[in-house]
Parts: C-alpha cells; sequence; structure tokens
C-alpha cells in the first residue's frame, strides 16, 4: 500500500488558479509600518483640500455647538464667562485639529505656579485663579518615561512632558496640567517604536494612501480633458521626409496656416493625398470613477461624503439622513469619549475660577441637528399636552402636584428656548408654586373641605362635577381699531364694530364639561405681524385667515375633551364684515400687522347669534 500524505490548511487553495500558494499574486501583497513625516504632514495638509477637510471637519463639528451646562442661571452666566474669557471653545478646538493633525497636541491650564512639574491642585484654585490657556503640540512637547505603575492614574502615560522653548530650554510639565489629544490611538507603542513616546497617530497616517488616488485619479481626469479630441494627419513620405530642413519648416508652416483658417473659417484645407482623421476621448463613466474614489476616502476619514464634499446626496429617494444621522452618533461620541474625559480637570478648574462648587453643576454637549421652527412646536405641543395630562384636571387626584410639574416644564421650556425670556419673566412674576391662590381657588378649597373631601390642593375647584353644557370659546381683538382702519382703507365701508371682532376657538354643540376644558396658557396672547395671511369668504361674511399654532393647539385640546367642530378643520379666522357690498376679496390685500388677542371667554352656544349682528 502506498504512502498517504495528509495535508491540512486553514485557508481556501487551490492549485488550479494558483490561489493561496506561493504563485499566488496577492500573496505578494503585504502591511508595512511607515511613518509620515510633519514635513509631509504639513504639505498635505497646507496644499490639498481633502487632508485639510479630513482633519478639520470632525473636530469643527465637536466644537461648533459647544455644550450647555445644566445649573442655576447665575451659575451657568458665570461659568459661560469664565469660558468666554478664556476663550476655552476656540482653544479646545485648535488642540483638537492639531492632535489630528500631527497624532498630538495639548492644551496647557495656565495658574501662575511656580512649578509646573508638580500636580495641578484644583481644589486650591479660587475665583479667577485660571490665568490663560495655551496650545502646543507635540513638535514642542515631548514625553518622557512611561508611567508603569498599575496604581498610578497615569499608567501608560508619560510621568512628566518636556516642553522645549526657543533658546532651547526645556520645562517638565506634570500631565494634570495639560488637556491631551492624542490623535488616532496607537496600536502599540513598543511594537511600532512609535518615535514620538506618550502620543498616538496622525489620521492622515491611515488616510493619505486614499486621499493621493483620489487626487491623482482626479489630476489625471483632469490632463485627459486636454487631450479629449486629437486631430490625425496622415502623409505621404512623412518619416523618410524628416531629415531634410525645409521640409520640416514647410511642414509647421503648413499646418500652422491649415489650423488658422479651420479656426477661422470652420474648414481644414488639405491635399488630396493628404489623410485627416480625429479621434475623440470616451468621458463617459470618469465621474462614477471618480465619486467610487471620493467614497473611499470619506470611508477611511469616517465623514459622510454629503459632510465630505459639500454635496446634497443624490439619487431617487436619497436623503442622507441615515448617514448624517451616523455621523452625528459618531461625532456625539467623540465628545463624550474622548473630550469629556481629556477635559474633565480643566472643567472643574473652570467652575472653581468662576467660583461655582456645586457639585451638581454639569453639562450636556449641544445636539448637531438642528430643528425647524415646525419641529419646535411639535415639541412644544407634545411637551404642554404631557402636562396637562399629568396634572389632570385639578381633582386633587394627580400623579404629580401641580406646582412640581410647573418647575419642571418651566425648567424644560427654558432650555429648549422655546419662549425666549420666559426665565426672566419667570423671575419678575414669580412660578406657579410662589403665587397665592386667588379667591375663587379659596373658595372651591373651602367648599370641598365643606363636605369631607380629603386631600385638599391649592388648586381644586369646587365646580368639578358641573353639568355638561353647550360651549363656544372666544377671544376678542385687543388692536381691533388698527384692523378697522386697515378694512376701510381697503374699500370696506361697513365692518362689525371694534368689541365685535374676536377669535372662534371652540363652537360645540355637544354639551362638554367645561372644567375637562381647563384654562389657557396664556390671558393674552399676541400674533407678530407678517406670515401666511390671506382674505376668503366664509358663506356671507368676510374674513381673514391667519396662521396661530397656540390656537389651533387650544382647539384641539377641547376637541380632546370633548367639543364637537362643525367643520373638517379649524381655521384662525376674524371676521371682517358681511357686507354684500364688499370690495372684491382678490383686490383687498391681507392685514400684515401684528394682532393682540385678550383672553379666553367662556359662554353657551347662542343658535341665533346672528340675528344680533350689527355693522358700523
Amino acid at each position: 500500500m502506498g504512502n498517504i500524505i495528509t495535508m491540512a490548511r486553514d485557508s481556501l487553495t487551490s492549485l488550479v488558479s494558483r490561489m493561496g500558494t506561493d504563485r499566488d499574486k496577492a500573496a505578494t501583497t503585504f502591511y508595512s509600518h511607515t511613518y509620515l513625516t510633519d514635513e509631509q504632514l504639513i504639505a498635505a495638509y497646507s496644499t490639498s483640500w481633502l487632508p485639510r477637510k479630513i482633519v478639520d471637519i470632525p473636530a469643527l463639528d465637536a466644537c461648533r455647538k459647544w455644550r450647555d451646562w445644566q445649573a442655576k442661571k447665575p451659575q451657568i452666566e458665570a461659568i459661560e464667562e469664565e469660558e468666554k474669557r478664556l476663550n476655552v471653545k476656540g482653544k479646545i478646538l485648535e488642540a483638537a485639529k492639531k492632535g489630528r493633525l500631527f497624532g498630538g497636541a495639548a492644551v496647557y491650564i495656565g495658574t501662575g505656579d511656580a512649578n509646573p512639574a508638580e500636580p495641578l491642585q484644583v481644589d486650591k484654585i479660587t475665583k479667577g485663579g485660571l490665568k490663560y490657556l495655551n496650545v502646543m503640540t507635540r513638535r514642542q512637547l515631548s514625553g518622557g518615561e512611561t508611567e508603569r505603575n498599575p496604581e498610578s492614574d497615569w499608567y501608560g502615560k508619560p510621568k512628566l512632558y518636556t516642553l522645549t522653548g526657543a533658546n532651547g530650554q526645556q520645562i517638565a510639565i506634570h500631565p494634570s496640567r495639560l488637556v491631551l489629544f492624542t490623535g488616532a490611538m496607537p496600536a502599540d507603542d513598543e511594537i511600532t517604536n512609535n518615535p514620538w513616546q506618550g502620543w498616538g497617530d496622525s489620521v492622515l497616517q491611515s488616510t493619505l494612501d486614499a486621499v493621493k488616488n483620489a487626487d491623482s485619479t482626479a489630476g489625471n481626469i483632469a490632463s485627459l480633458i486636454f487631450e479629449a479630441k486629437i486631430d490625425i494627419i496622415r502623409l505621404p513620405n512623412f518619416m523618410a521626409s524628416l531629415g531634410n530642413e525645409e521640409y520640416k519648416r514647410k511642414i509647421l508652416e503648413r499646418y500652422t496656416l491649415a489650423n488658422t483658417s479651420k479656426g477661422i473659417n470652420g474648414t481644414l484645407l488639405l491635399d488630396k493625398e493628404e489623410e485627416y482623421e480625429s479621434k475623440s476621448a470616451q468621458l463617459a463613466g470618469l465621474t462614477d470613477i471618480l465619486m467610487a474614489f471620493m467614497q473611499i476616502v470619506a470611508g477611511a476619514a469616517d465623514i459622510p461624503v454629503t459632510r465630505l464634499l459639500g454635496q446634497s446626496p443624490a439619487g431617487m429617494n436619497s436623503t442622507g439622513t441615515s448617514d448624517m444621522k451616523n455621523y452625528h452618533d459618531r461625532i456625539q461620541s467623540m465628545q463624550e469619549l474622548e473630550f469629556q474625559p481629556a477635559m474633565a480637570r480643566l472643567d472643574e478648574a473652570i467652575e472653581r475660577s468662576a467660583d461655582v462648587r456645586d457639585p451638581d453643576v454639569h453639562y450636556r454637549w449641544s445636539p448637531l441637528e438642528q430643528m425647524s421652527e415646525k419641529e419646535r412646536a411639535e415639541i412644544f405641543k407634545t411637551t404642554a399636552d404631557a402636562a396637562r395630562t399629568i396634572v389632570g384636571s385639578g381633582t386633587g387626584q394627580e400623579i404629580i402636584p401641580r406646582e412640581a410639574v410647573s418647575d419642571a416644564l418651566v425648567n424644560r421650556l427654558v432650555e429648549d428656548g422655546v419662549l425666549p425670556g420666559l426665565d426672566a419673566a419667570i423671575e419678575t412674576y414669580g412660578n406657579l408654586s410662589e403665587q397665592e391662590p386667588s379667591e375663587e381657588e379659596i373658595a372651591a378649597a373651602a367648599a370641598t373641605q365643606a363636605s369631607n373631601t380629603n386631600n385638599v390642593t391649592r388648586m381644586q375647584r369646587a365646580a368639578n362635577d358641573a353639568a355638561p353644557r353647550t360651549l363656544y370659546v372666544s377671544r376678542k381683538v385687543v388692536n381691533a381699531a388698527d384692523i378697522i382702519r386697515w378694512a376701510k382703507g381697503q374699500g370696506f365701508k361697513t365692518t362689525l364694530p371694534a368689541d365685535d371682532l374676536h377669535v372662534t376657538i371652540a363652537y360645540s354643540r355637544t354639551p362638554v364639561d367645561w372644567m375637562k376644558i381647563g384654562e389657557a396658557w396664556q390671558s393674552e396672547l399676541k400674533l407678530a405681524a407678517g406670515g401666511p395671511r390671506l382674505m376668503e369668504q366664509f358663506g356671507e361674511a368676510r374674513v381673514l385667515l391667519f396662521k396661530a399654532s397656540e390656537l389651533e393647539w387650544r382647539h384641539e385640546a377641547m376637541e380632546s375633551a370633548g367639543a364637537s367642530w362643525d367643520h373638517e378643520e379649524y381655521q384662525p379666522h376674524i371676521t371682517i364684515s358681511y357686507d354684500p357690498e364688499s370690495p372684491d376679496l382678490a383686490d383687498v390685500e391681507p392685514y400684515q400687522g401684528e394682532i393682540i388677542l385678550g383672553p379666553e371667554l367662556f359662554a353657551e352656544v347662542e343658535e341665533d347669534w346672528q340675528a344680533g349682528v350689527s355693522e358700523e
């Protein structure tokens, strides 16, 4: 029996195609560790737009919206003023960019101490004790001996950094005084023999090959444009006659004249025996090739193509939303996992220098995505509706006390910025818990207590069990004189009296419990000038249509409480006139001024209300 040879392999091998064998062409491909010199990094960053964007964009996006401090208003103002004085945002942005470019940069926390080699005593910083912040790169700041004590906070980091001055003077700096940005994390200092001890790699180290390929492709395409069309002329005995100088002179003169005549007349004059041919390069598909290289660059840099190139998403049903959301998640991870730990000591120093010593003070990174006005309005409505749901109708059975919900809602609205100046107004008028109960509320609470109802709260009403009835809710127009003046100027001979100009919010023939409707958030409502305004005819009425989200939300809340509405949708409007001789509405320029509405007025529905309509 012959010998049986057993061969064991842990990869796919094909002797026919030579794949996996020593003759496989792919077997010659391997990775080697090379370092880009500072001169190469600076040249790439300074002369090519792609490396500059790869370095700058993530750092810029991580800093551009900055952060929102969560504290009391005076504390926030003090911290933000200190940040502005020290230009913290600008220094961190500069250090982040240089750290990504060189693989290492730091912000030096200057407190005026005599010996920067000693650890920073953050707890000893007093008001104004933070003097300055300076940015240094690894070109000026070199790492010393690596800390190998596993009990040390600085394990794996240099025990000291050395700053080399202009005159060769060297200053030792303790790492606690530095906000370190190390670029791309090195795989292993000892194996790779990183020449920059204590620092990382440049982000261009792993992306520059992709960038060079893209730049080379773009350059070759640009050169090809100049060769897009080539004229070929065949001459009898051309090569045999080139030795004659007179022949060469006449050839140049001849085709110079031919090209001139072609440019002027669009006609090329040739001898009968000469042959002419024009060849054009095929440029179709070059854009796809270039974009394929750009996508490789974007993948290497971990930046969406739309953000890297500053272009809109292309293709059917392509919005780029998913790409940008993933990118924003990546930036948020960079902020929370890289920036925030690196800035921990600096942030504590800023708080103490601002004379803020509250352990509850913290911050959140601001979201990169900006909401539209519509989205902000929808969030406001959702927040307000949620607050109403939690509080209930004031029966004393609410899950959370109304005062607590009020305070939390105010904090949310101030943080979201949906009601500018709300915090100042709260300081002037006080919040719900600081306001004295009204006489009606006191009387309602007393009546409830007299009926032996337990757990009486400040906001209880005695009429909670009121019988349902029809409901008509309106707001009178406070500046009716302005609107009447406009109407007269547009040709209306008569209008409703100033006292009758109003906006209807609810007209429910279906009986409803008024107490479930609740109260409006604002007693007076001001609608800014401008916006969508139209003149329409509703039956015999000539009305001014306008947009008011507050009225629409209030109408929806009343419908949710059981109120009916006789029309398909609710449209805020003011009835101007019922005069059949009113001007043609197509010729009327809608009122564009401010509209001021008074408090909500509740009444029962009057079916014969038109009988009392009069005009002036």
